[in-house]
């Protein structure tokens, strides 16, 4: 008596001597046939990480908010059963393309993807419509449970996280990613000076700022302000970063070429996301209680020695030990001393920071 059996139409392969298949799945048929292994397993008996349920909601948000718009790799699975694959002629190339043919008895287990399937499954239920399209799915044929934990150890072995500075670089959706990429033209200490692939500068690099912390910064600098579109975000960000520019010189030396940006890396607190991060803090401040006359109330940033050899104000506060720190604390401390100089009262909450750092001092 003949099974009933699933049918995908695939291409065949071969890696490490094994046959494998690519195919054309269906997300509606993502959450009924591919399944992760019980949770409750110890780590040894199981064939991939448990699942982690707080980034289901977000991807599956992400699917349904971009219907038209959206990109999921493939899944990688393997099978346990007995399949049969038939060639679609005798060519060389029609042997490597046809039907593979998997008894509904066979169980599939995800090696890598399973956040995809747990994201589709809840995508469904919110659009059904949905399940129409389709997903790359890559079957393995399932050997036993120590192959499929090296599988998912070699598959995620070489994964590599985009840097935050790249991710937004290439993100065309959100609207803060949008609004730094535009401040990085509009600002003139950005353009130039703004290393937007890595989240980190080297000791060499003639940059002195990274997109991401431009985009960090500038979402709290325009926190909590009433602006009713992207262009005046857009408008009175780069009016605030101008005119800061204009009270820190070196940042002009720098992108003028007139000094050498790895040494002010090296010499000044300024050079640092710390204090752009910072910066954003006192800027936020001014244009909520100053709307009118910030520009006047920042000429003091011309005073302030950001020097790190100036142990005695910025020990504590932007260094630990002699060294940056960019630490939540260390920023909200750095925006401290910088709202003092400028005459703007701290928060409650800010004054009790403070004053912790003062008691820890004496």
């Amino acid at each position: 008596m003949a099974s009933f059996e699933y049918l995908f139409p695939s291409i065949r392969g071969v890696q490490s001597g094994r046959e494998y298949y690519v195919s054309m799945c269906p997300l509606r048929l993502i959450p009924r046939i591919f399944l992760f292994d019980d949770e409750e397993l110890r780590p040894e008996l199981r064939a991939q990480r448990v699942l982690n349920k707080q980034r289901v909601p977000e991807m599956a948000r992400y699917l349904v908010a971009n219907p038209k718009d959206y990109t999921f790799s493939a899944l990688t699975a393997s099978i346990d059963g007995r399949v049969k694959f038939d060639a679609l002629g005798d060519t060389a190339a029609e042997r490597s393309v046809g039907t593979l043919r998997v008894p509904m008895s066979a169980k599939f287990v995800i090696n890598d993807g399973q956040h995809r399937q747990a994201a589709i499954r809840e995508a469904l239920q919110e659009n059904p419509d949905l399940g129409d399209e389709t997903i790359a799915v890559v079957f393995f044929l399932d050997v036993g449970l120590k192959r499929c934990q090296q599988m998912f150890a070699d598959l995620n072995r070489h994964a590599v996280r985009p840097t935050p500075s790249l991710g937004l670089l290439y993100d065309h959706r959100d609207e803060g990613a949008r609004l730094a990429k535009e401040l990085v033209e509009r600002v003139a200490v950005f353009a130039g000076l703004t290393e937007l692939e890595r989240s980190t500068i080297s000791n060499r690099s003639i940059k002195l700022f990274t997109l991401s912390a431009i985009h960090n910064a500038t979402h709290t600098l325009l926190m909590r302000l009433d602006l009713k579109s992207r262009e005046e975000q857009a408008s009175l960000a780069t009016e605030y970063w101008t005119e800061v520019a204009r009270h820190i010189p070196d940042w002009t030396l720098a992108k003028d070429r007139k000094i050498s940006a790895a040494d002010l890396r090296r010499d000044f607190i300024h050079a640092h996301a710390l204090a752009l991060a910072a910066l954003a803090r006192v800027g936020n401040t001014l244009l909520t209680s100053h709307r009118k006359d910030w520009k006047a109330r920042l000429k003091p940033l011309d005073s302030i020695d950001w020097s790190r050899e100036n142990t005695d104000v910025w020990e504590g506060r932007a260094m630990n030990a002699g060294r940056l720190s960019k630490r939540s604390i260390n920023v909200t401390l750095t925006a401290n001393l910088i709202k003092q100089h400028l005459g703007l009262p701290l928060t409650a909450d800010e004054q009790a920071i403070d004053s912790k750092l003062k008691r820890k001092t004496k």
